[in-house]
């Protein structure tokens, strides 16, 4: 059974238990996910299953998308809504959309984002959320993103003193959507948080062909698991793509380094094909390819 499966992951789960669900289901142990998705996050979760967990690091490579919700008003410890407030300010109602807009648009291209302290980024050994838990606050590395776009998507609406209105971004991987709401709202001059968010768009694989748990079982049951699963070129969506002759073929198959002129990238991955299926994944070196995880 290999594979990729477009995964609905619901709110209260973690990345994790949705893998340690899937194995239970599937009755293997070769089950792993592309892109981790925070407990009270809901949407598209890529799953790879026998083979295709071998591709798990080329599925988070790509961009993703996502939709949310903004809280301007109060900033949360956490970033987002399950957090305790740590600061707040009454929205003033002369802020606008414009302004929102504007604002949005300064985010779009590469930036620079310091990882949350809740986060499962490691410093000095530690997860950052183990120091957060222990009331410690830890000098981060700004990290390079890039977000490709960034807009509203509902209208800025007043409650009380605080303001809210619905996103969409898409983004590089490594981004923190939480982090760019709290950043978002600095650029406004008030504390906010991240108050929803989906996942709509992971891989290539997009929410609307998702599949729940429960989905899964009942394919299962009615033994059709074949009409959910993806075939293989799905975890490698967002690679350049190459065909192989059959020397070159035969050499890769074989672990042998091939000469290769049409070089993209020195140092990145390839998707390698002969005869329309996947082989392997090869990585870019001077005028030659290096055999680095091959599937036939």
């Amino acid at each position: 059974m290999d594979g990729i499966l477009n995964i609905y992951k619901e709110a209260g789960w973690t990345s994790n238990d949705v893998v340690q669900k899937l194995r239970g289901i599937l009755k293997t142990k070769k089950v792993g996910h592309g892109g981790t998705l925070d407990p009270a996050v809901t949407g598209v979760l890529p799953v790879a299953v026998g083979k295709a967990t071998r591709l798990l690091e080329y599925m988070d490579a790509g961009g993703k998308i996502y939709e949310g919700e903004v809280t301007l008003g109060f900033s949360t410890e956490t970033e987002d809504a399950e957090g305790i407030v740590v600061e707040s300010k009454i929205v003033s109602k002369s802020l606008t959309e414009a302004d929102v807009d504007e604002a949005m648009e300064t985010f779009v291209g590469w930036i620079k984002q310091v990882p949350p302290m809740y986060s499962a980024v490691k410093v000095n050994g530690k997860k950052l959320y183990e120091y957060a838990r222990a009331g410690q606050v830890i000098e981060r590395v700004p990290r390079e993103i890039e977000i490709k776009s960034f807009e509203r998507l509902s209208p800025l609406t007043f409650d009380g003193d605080i303001g809210k209105f619905k996103f969409r971004v898409s983004c590089s991987k490594g981004t923190y959507i939480r982090t760019l709401a709290v950043d978002l709202g600095a650029k406004l001059t008030y504390p906010s948080h991240m108050s929803m968010l989906q996942r709509t768009m992971a891989n290539g694989l997009r929410i609307e062909t998702a599949s729940t748990l429960k989905q899964i079982e009942e394919s299962r049951d009615q033994g059709k698991l074949n009409e959910v699963f993806l075939d293989l070129n799905f975890a490698v969506t967002d690679l350049p793509h190459i065909s192989l002759n059959q020397a070159q073929y035969e050499d890769i198959k074989n672990g042998k380094k091939i000469e290769f002129e049409n070089i993209i990238e020195i140092g990145q991955p390839l998707a390698v094909y002969y005869n329309e299926k996947l082989v392997g994944i090869c990585h870019q070196g001077e005028q030659q390819l290096k055999p680095k995880k091959i599937l036939i």
